[in-house]
Formats: C-alpha cells, structure tokens, sequence
C-alpha cells in the first residue's frame, strides 16, 4: 500500500483511517435507559486522541518529545503560571512537590527529616506518603461539612517551632479556603502546596483576581488517570512560578540532575565540560552530575499526546462538570432531611470532580449506598475517610510517633462513616443526572 507513497503520504492516510476507526469504533454510545450502568468517572474523548497516539506512535521517540514541550507550554498558559513539568503520575508530581521542599537549595525554609508539614487525614493517601517516607512528620487537623476541606479555625494549634508547610488537597474540586490558609502560611513563612488533583479548573478569587487553584501557592499538582478532569492514560504535572522551585523539580524529576538541559540537547548551556561541581574533577561532564537524590519521574510523549487533544476540550468539560453538579444538587434538595448536600467554598467557583453526600443521624450510609449500587450507579468513598485508622499507620499508631493529630478528628471519623459521592463528569447526560438524583431519593425515603 505504501510503496508509492511518500512517508508524508502514508503517514497521512495512516491518521487518515485512525480518525475514521474511532468514529465508527469509538464514539458511537447507545442511548441512556434507566438501570444502565453510570460510572463515577470515566474517559471523555474522539478521533484527536486517538490520532495523536497514533502520530506520537509512528515517531516512535517514546521518551518525552515535542509533544510533552506542547503540553507543558499549553497547560502552563491555561493556568497563567511560568513553569509547568510533565510527569508520569499524580502521585509522582505530589513526590516531587514535597522533595523539592527538602532541596538544600532553599537553605533555612528547607524541610528536613523531623519537620513538620500541617495536612489533613480525609483525603488520599499520596498528598501525605512522600512527608512519612522521607522522615516528616504529617499533623493532621479536621475538616469541615460540607465543604470537606481543612478547617482553617485550626491552623494555629496546629503549629509548632518545626512547622515548614501546609500541603493539602482540594477536597473533590471544592476549593479549600485558600485566603484564610495562605495568609497563615505568609504570617509564619510555610511552604503551601496545592494537591490540585481533583481540582483543575476550579477557581478562587483572591485580592479581588479569579485565580485557578494549583496557582496560588507556591507549588500545584495535577493528575491525568482515567476519572480525572481530563486524562492521559497516566500521568502528572508540577507546576509553579518560583523559578528556583522550578529548577529543583525539574532535577527531581528527571534523576537528580544537576543540569538543565532537555534530553537529548547536549551542552545548551555551553558549560558541559568546564565547571566544578562536589568533590568532582574540574569538567567533569555536567550531564552525569547530581545535586539531588531524583527519579526518572517522566511521562512519554504517547501520554503528552493525548493531553494535548484533551487540552483543546478542556475548558469544555469544565463546564458541563458544573452543569451536572447543579443539576443533581436541584434534583436532590427537597432531601436535605436526610441528606447533607455539597456546598462551595465562599469566594470559589468549583470544577467538581464528584458530588459529596453525607447521610442524617437515622439514615444509614451503606444502605444508601447499597440501594444506588444495586441499580447501576457507581458510588465511592472519600477516598481514605480517616487516613490514621488505615492499616499502614498500625506501627506508627502503635509507638505513638511519625504524625500527630490536632483535636480529635470527629468530622473526620463522621466522613468515614456517613459520606459517600457520585460522579458528576462531563460525559453523563442530563438523563444520567436526573436518574441518580431519583435513585438517590428513592434510597432515602424507601
């Protein structure tokens, strides 16, 4: 077929059929009846994924490309921030954030083992695990209902002569009270690093400027899993406007590198071979010197590809995020004897990655649950509901040392509970909506 081709040509036809294969393969979806299955979250996408793929696949460069330079530079200009990195996980940008925070580089604000970093416990794991695994202490304080994020009233007790950060998630896109949390981190110079996971796209208007959360404090994260706002498969990214922080992620990130130039650049710098750095030889090649103890945290460019189509859909899919959140909270409001429903942060404009529901004294969360499971709609926890009763704080609780805990975490234990949520995401229908709010009216009031 391709003989009398150029590769210019075949590469065009090759794409060419890879958009026709996902149209007729793909996109085509029967229509929504009730009793059929609604996930919490999953994948938004058409044939410009799918060509993307299909283009990075043909370069074959695998590694981070020319694609992952596209998405750093179009993701970085939607958040209006200066620096932006790919990496393979949302997991891993939280990694980078917090070790960027240990870098001897920041010199007397550096966090070091025995450190403390004020977080919560009603939330995912990996906002907290790279603090314990490095030797910093994790304080945990509660959370407020219904917003689901720190309560700032607590912030002071929390602190301690070895507090150097407050690392915290926006709690399933609701923005945390970002003004009340960030002067608390000026008053007393902390490092505050937003787990943005959940919460791309959402904003907070601060000294009267609508910002995008991840941007306000000195390092955000992203992630890029399949039920995130939007995906790549796998996938990360750290971004902020320091540029010293910048510098120190990108080491991280890419080995521990002392140098900055891209892979597969040599010598943009023009200093390869003529600087001494540790007890190394004078010109000791740049490239294979470290200055940190990094990882290859990278993403390939297969995975940058994809973001970039889903870039170009983005701000679409937030906003039909928050048409589904009103929509369902509408549909549920005459349940509010029952129900506790979800409420923003004043002064945000939330792009919700679920609807939050936390059950009434009398009405009983699994039953609820159970209920909407057994009639399609899929439902989850937040997440680790009170992250200390989890089997892997057992030795830690047991010796009484590697976090503490501030008051008693009663909202905290009550999320474990009485709170579940379901999805809200931009490929649900109007149909979809109105089916969960009938099915979740029909759980409570049997």
């Amino acid at each position: 077929m391709f003989e009398t081709m150029s590769q210019q040509e075949a590469r065009k036809a090759i794409l060419d059929l890879t958009a026709e294969y996902c149209a007729t393969f793909h996109n085509k979806k029967k229509p929504f009846q009730e009793g059929d299955r609604i996930p919490y979250a999953s994948r938004v996408y058409d044939q410009n994924e799918m060509v993307n793929l299909v283009d990075s696949a043909l370069e074959f460069w695998l590694t981070a490309g020319r694609y992952t330079d596209k998405f750093e530079e179009k993701l970085a200009k939607y958040l209006d921030v200066r620096f932006c990195s790919l990496v393979n996980s949302g997991s891993s940008a939280n990694l980078i954030a917090f070790m960027t925070l240990t870098s001897p580089l920041l010199g007397d604000r550096r966090v070091k083992r025995g450190d403390e970093i004020i977080t919560v416990a009603a939330g995912f794991p990996t906002t907290v695990t790279p603090a314990i695994q490095y030797g910093a202490v994790p304080v945990f304080v509660d959370v407020t209902i219904p917003q689901y994020n720190i309560d700032v009233t607590m912030l002071e007790s929390a602190l301690s002569e070895k507090t150097k950060a407050v690392m915290i998630a926006h709690t399933l896109g609701n923005p945390f009270d970002l003004k009340a949390v960030r002067e608390f981190c000026k008053k007393h110079n902390l490092w505050l690093v937003e787990d943005n996971c959940d919460a791309l796209g959402s904003s907070y208007e601060l000294d009267g400027v609508k910002k995008l959360t991840g941007t306000i404090g000195d390092i955000g994260t992203s992630s890029f899993y399949p039920p995130h706002h939007m995906t790549m498969g796998e996938g990360g990214a750290v971004y902020t406007n320091n540029p010293l922080l910048n510098k120190i992620i990108r080491s991280f990130r890419d080995w521990g590198r002392d140098c900055v130039c891209p892979s597969g650049r040599d010598n943009l710098c023009g200093h390869r071979f003529d600087r001494q750095y540790g007890e190394l030889p004078l010109g000791y090649d740049h490239k294979y010197v470290y200055s940190h103890f990094g990882y290859n945290l990278k993403a390939t460019d297969l995975q940058a590809s994809i973001g970039c189509a889903q870039l170009e859909k983005f701000p679409a899919f937030v906003e039909r995020r928050k048409e589904n959140f009103a929509r369902l909270k509408a549909g549920l409001l005459d349940c509010q004897d029952k129900l506790i429903l979800p409420e923003a942060c004043p002064g945000s404009d939330p792009s919700w990655f679920g609807f939050l529901i936390t059950c009434k004294e009398g009405t009983d969360r699994n039953q609820v649950v159970q209920y909407v499971e057994s009639k399609g709609i899929q439902t989850r926890m937040l997440f680790a509901g009170n992250l200390t009763r989890h089997p892997c704080f057992d030795q830690m609780r047991e010796s009484g040392e590697g976090y503490r805990v501030v008051g008693n975490l009663a909202v905290t234990d009550r999320i474990m509970k009485d709170t579940f949520w379901v999805g809200v995401y931009p490929g649900m229908t109007d149909q979809m909506i109105d089916y969960m709010a009938k099915t979740i009216k029909e759980a409570v009031r049997p």
